[in-house]
């Protein structure tokens, strides 16, 4: 049996590979698997989300499991709800792709992505169509709830709501036609600020813009936060587990800084503590970790890595550079609801964002991806760590190769067929320099490894 769940989930084009057998069969799988109890299913705002929620669901009860349909929900409220009240939960989501993609992503019963080692159980039943059906006195029932609310009220309850609202802090949302839609928004202001919003109709068409939230995207929240003399201006991506920010002088920030701040604060706030990242994010962390009295621990690239070794530690704080950052206090996965609050908070407490940021350690981020097919990417990483073994490097996730003037990561994408490479220095110029030199030493490598296989045919 092939893979089928990727970093986030299983995805592809609707009605092409994401299609109403898949969700079926992978329906039938889960619940074999489970072999009963109650599964909550919530999706993002996307076209194809009633008829994948259909399929999944009508698997899952053929198999005896009942169904708790929680509607267009944040994928972190879907997170609380299973944590809380059912035994698995499943989201229909591809997150921040574009709009003819879905996705089918499952929830441990704790609220965290589920791990490999169980998503490998369920491909196995899958592909041998060991699917375990019931009788008709015991397939499963189809209920509804509500999470929003209690989503919501969790995110406020871990942020100083008095300080919030005597700061009366102007803030531009841009939900992105998401599901963010309904909770950021009104979460912030709950709290006392003063929110604008954008792109606020739930829309899975993606009107307003794609549901990644990049620099490009943003040009309307960019302008609106600078025209409206805003504190700070707030994008999610399409599931609202993500939060990208605009600083006070219409700045885009990079998650790389988020996460520098946020980790800054939780470590000074709580004493010290472990941070746990990925080996992707920026020195910055590192830098402000440590001199805050705490300890970072680095991990494979992806949020459930993040999240489980947070447990496993005892962590105080996670994240990755991608605006996805992970809290223990409240749970163990990516919360763009809580992040929006605790940004906010910081603002109230300490000043504009722009000074907050600029204060931090600045590092050049250069990124690249080079074409590789899934079935050349083992080879080509040990390829290259024979080409590299002379250099200091980490072999944590990809390759990391540690120099003088920075670092570069190798990586084989887990989504796409891609070579990723991520290079760091303290300035652009050095870089791109580095980026430019490995991605041609990558792509060398890479051409005699397909050379040499022409050659044998």
């Amino acid at each position: 049996m092939s893979r089928l769940f990727g970093t986030n989930g299983v995805r592809g084009v609707v009605n092409r590979d994401m299609n109403v057998d898949l969700a079926v069969g992978l329906g039938k799988a889960i619940g074999t698997w489970l072999r009963g109890g109650r599964v909550a299913m919530g999706t993002d705002t996307r076209l194809s989300n009633h008829m994948l929620k259909s399929g999944v669901a009508s698997g899952l009860m053929a198999t005896g499991c009942d169904v708790v349909d929680l509607g267009e929900v944040p994928t972190p409220a879907l997170q609380l709800y299973t944590r809380d009240r059912v035994d698995l939960g499943i989201g229909i989501t591809a997150s921040h792709n574009p709009p003819q993609f879905n996705g089918i992503k499952c929830v441990d019963g704790d609220g965290t992505e589920l791990v490999r080692r169980k998503e490998e159980q369920i491909e196995e039943v899958y592909g041998s169509k060991g699917f375990e059906l019931v009788g008709w006195k015991e397939v499963g029932r189809l209920y509804t709830d509500d999470c929003i609310a209690g989503y919501n009220s969790a995110v406020k309850s871990m942020v100083d709501r008095d300080i919030i609202h005597e700061a009366s802090l102007k803030v531009v949302v841009d939900c992105a036609n998401g599901v963010g839609t309904y909770s950021t928004p009104g979460i912030l202001s709950d709290l006392g600020c003063h929110v604008i919003t954008l792109n606020a109709q739930p829309d899975g068409t993606f009107p307003g813009h794609e549901s990644e939230p990049t620099e490009d995207n943003l040009r309307d929240l960019i302008s609106v936060v600078k025209d409206t003399g805003a504190d700070l201006g707030i994008a999610n991506d399409g599931d609202a587990d993500r939060a990208i920010f605009v600083d006070d002088r219409g700045r885009f920030l990079h998650g790389d800084r988020t996460l520098t701040l946020v980790a800054k604060n939780e470590v000074e706030r709580r004493g010290g503590g472990i941070v746990v990242t990925p080996v992707s994010s920026s020195s910055s962390v590192k830098d402000v970790v440590e001199e805050a009295g705490g300890k970072l621990v680095y991990t494979a690239v992806g949020s459930p890595i993040v999240a489980r070794e947070m447990i496993r530690l005892d962590a105080i704080f996670g994240g990755e550079e991608n605006g996805g950052l992970i809290f223990s206090e409240h749970q163990y996965c990516r919360d763009a609801g809580l992040t929006a609050a605790r940004i906010v908070e910081l603002v109230a407490r300490k000043g504009p964002l722009s000074g907050l940021v600029d204060a931090l350690p600045r590092y050049a981020l250069d990124k690249r991806g080079l074409q590789c097919p899934h079935g050349m990417k083992e080879r080509l990483m040990d390829g290259l760590k024979s080409y590299y073994a002379g250099e200091q490097s980490d072999d944590t996730d990809g390759l990391k190769l540690i120099y003088r003037e920075g670092w570069v990561l190798i990586r084989p994408s887990g989504t796409e067929p891609k070579i990723r490479i991520y290079s760091e220095a303290k300035d652009t110029a050095t870089a791109e320099s580095l980026g430019t030199k490995h991605e041609k030493e990558v792509s060398d490598t890479l051409s005699l490894l397909v050379g040499s296989d022409r050659q044998k045919t």
